[in-house]
């Protein structure tokens, strides 16, 4: 992909480049270019005239030093221009396919380039009969916007490719940013409309390939997802339009990573990589934000090369069908309806991630990777858990530890099973429960270095079941959990079952690493607070 130059706002840099010398030359009818300019990007980042910016900080009004100020003609003209371009687009991949050829990206990023050129360059002198005609920099702005939107995320850009940003939250007239270790910051949006917003999303979603999914009075919230894979959640259904991004910066993470990183220690990795290797089904719980998924998508990596694995997601974050990952991966995606209902009263369109799971073990997956386990597709995991589908993983909600079970037992219930039943199929299916938790000290200063602090996330229990419990739950064995000072998982006194230690081994495991590391080898915890 690199070579396309879809790397952030980079992707216009060589629209000023000579297209005589491409290899789509002949398709752009003789295009020729200027001169090369800087690369601007296409973002509305200021206060206002007049207003007074307070201190940046996690409150305060803050700036993005490398984002440029706002667009310097208004939203409709831009997107006016991006679609006479899509159209251009469109025409060229018409003609193409006719003579038997199919454009790739990058082509079709080749002939945006030069049509947007031509384009704005067509567009400029009758925008200044009317208005102050506009300077190089200000006619790079625009072309660099439209393409954004054409390829990338249009308005947003520059945000999103601004190093360690997780999270990005529209709330009309504000945005904020948060970011991997650093405070959050707070923003004028991009936007200076709920129209450009709502267009912006409904522009972002047909370019990802929901087309269906537009945001509207009539369809008050959708989701999708970017050409970088963010998610994007918006909704017309609260006070002001609210836009959620969330990014992945941690896609390729390893077990190796999580240790460097201080969410696992060694003897830790090592007990849940030979779990993985061992086939023992697990479930990994934690609150919001505290690191389930990559935890997940770390052992994902884990699973034998000779294995086949089924990803099941409602919205694509774990990442695992690439060449980092040594298993084979089939990663399927639940669908939403496009809103009409069906003679069977369900949403025409729609597969849920319960009917993924039954569909995913018809194409022979030794294993299921559930993203996030909330509704009726619970069951269906933990029957495949329990039927053959040794060494599945799904993530779960849980605000604290010993809320894990009754978590899992609410879609249970909710989808028809007793009580009972409920717990004998948890019982059954699960064999262990990893438990990830965090501190978010990324609003605190340091008052000795004066650094903000960051978010430690790191791993707590580690349970194993044990049957059904005397009062009818789910009986538990604590494996590893907190002692004395240490609030992160180290080893307990608790003996594992014989069984499923027995496959450990098989798989590599040392039966006296149990006892060799009894206080674990974790690196200090510096916090900045005092409690915890």
């Amino acid at each position: 992909m690199a070579e396309s130059g879809r790397s952030g706002t980079n992707g216009m840099g060589g629209v000023n480049g000579t297209g005589a010398q491409t290899r789509l030359g002949g398709l752009l009818n003789g295009h020729t270019a200027a001169p090369a300019a800087p690369a601007a990007l296409a973002l509305q980042v200021a206060t206002g005239p007049g207003a007074s910016a307070p201190a940046a900080g996690p409150s305060g009004l803050g700036s993005l030093a490398a984002l440029p100020g706002i667009l310097p003609v208004p939203w409709t003209e831009i997107t006016r221009l991006r679609q006479k371009v899509a159209d251009d687009i469109g025409q060229v991949k018409r003609e193409q396919r006719q003579a038997g050829h199919e454009l790739s990206l990058q082509d079709q990023e080749e002939v945006a380039r030069a049509r947007i050129l031509r384009r704005v360059a067509a567009w400029a002198p009758e925008w200044a009969k009317e208005h102050v005609p506009l300077g190089a920099e200000d006619l790079e702005r625009i072309r660099s916007e439209i393409f954004n939107l054409l390829f990338l995320a249009g308005a947003l850009q520059k945000v999103l490719d601004q190093p360690g940003v997780e999270d990005v939250l529209i709330d009309g007239p504000w945005m904020y940013v948060d970011y991997y270790g650093q405070p959050r910051q707070r923003l004028r949006s991009p936007f200076s409309s709920r129209d450009q917003a709502v267009e912006w999303v409904n522009q972002m979603a047909a370019e990802s390939g929901h087309g269906e999914r537009q945001l509207s009075y009539a369809t008050g919230s959708v989701d999708f997802r970017l050409p970088d894979d963010s998610r994007v959640a918006a909704t017309l259904l609260t006070s002001e339009h609210v836009i959620a991004i969330r990014r992945h910066v941690l896609k390729s993470s390893t077990l190796e990573d999580l240790i460097a990183w201080g969410t696992v220690d060694w003897p830790l990795a090592a007990f849940l990589s030979k779990a993985v290797k061992a086939g023992l089904s697990m479930i990994i719980a934690g609150d919001m934000a505290a690191g389930k998924t990559t935890m997940l998508r770390a052992l994902g990596r884990e699973i034998p090369q000779h294995e086949r694995i089924a990803t099941l997601e409602s919205d694509r974050e774990l990442f695992l069908d690439t060449d980092e990952t040594p298993a084979h991966v089939l990663a399927f995606e639940a669908r939403q309806g496009n809103g009409e209902i069906d003679a069977a009263g369900r949403l025409s369109g729609q597969v849920t991630l319960a009917e993924l799971v039954r569909i995913a073990l018809r194409y022979k997956a030794n294993r299921v990777l559930v993203g996030e386990v909330r509704g009726d597709e619970a069951i269906a995991m933990l029957q495949a858990m329990l039927r053959g589908g040794a060494g599945s993983m799904c993530t779960l909600h849980a605000k604290d530890p010993e809320a894990v079970i009754d978590s899992l037992m609410i879609p249970l219930v909710e989808g028809g099973m007793s009580d009972r039943a409920a717990y004998r199929l948890i019982a059954g299916a699960v064999d262990l429960v990893v438990y990830v938790d965090r501190i978010d000290e990324s609003y605190l200063v340091d008052p000795l270095t004066q650094h903000y602090g960051r978010n430690h996330r790191f791993v707590t229990h580690v349970w194993e079941t044990a049957g059904l419990a005397e009062g009818g739950g789910v009986a538990l064995a604590q494996l590893f959990a907190p002692r004395d000072e240490e609030v992160r998982a180290v080893r307990t006194r608790t003996p594992m079952d014989e069984r499923r230690l027995a496959k450990l081994i098989r798989a590599g495991y040392q039966r006296q690493w149990l006892h060799d590391y009894p206080d674990g080898q974790w690196q200090p915890l510096q916090l900045i607070g005092t409690a915890l």
